[in-house]
């Protein structure tokens, strides 16, 4: 698996359980980050700069997944998905050495490995139509 892929791994696994559990994602960050064996994974850095970025910008990510998500709404989503979404969103708006496809293609790929038949397809149009939106 590649590093990126990894790191987009690990940063769903802490947003996911933040959301689960209605915790802080700081909170849950600290905990992980403790719990991880040295050495510590080198794409680690990648994968706290993708939490931290996600709770950053979350509402304005959550406006975002809201408005261009047809029919569904954030709390509808599976939880899996909405984090997967968030993390292609924060990509998407903010981090500029990603390409759109790959911020898309990863959450994609990750949707079809975690979560539900129907989430790669739901998430590539959603993100998709986010993307279209943020090259404006």
């Amino acid at each position: 698996m590649p590093a990126r892929r990894k790191a987009r791994k690990r940063a769903l696994d802490v947003l996911f359980e933040a959301d689960l559990r209605d915790m802080p994602v700081p909170d849950v960050l600290a905990a992980y980050i403790r719990r991880l064996e040295q050495p510590r994974p080198e794409h680690l850095g990648y994968a706290i700069g993708l939490i931290e970025g996600v709770a950053a910008h979350l509402d304005r990510i959550d406006e975002l997944i809201a408005s261009y998500a047809e029919g569904w709404t954030l709390d509808r989503m599976p939880v899996v998905d909405r984090n997967l979404a968030r993390i292609a969103v924060y990509e998407l708006l903010y981090v500029d050495e990603i390409d759109d496809a790959v911020a898309i293609t990863e959450a994609v790929e990750l949707a079809r490995q975690m979560s539900t038949d129907d989430s790669p397809r739901f998430l590539n149009g959603v993100l998709g139509r986010i993307a279209e939106y943020a090259t404006r």
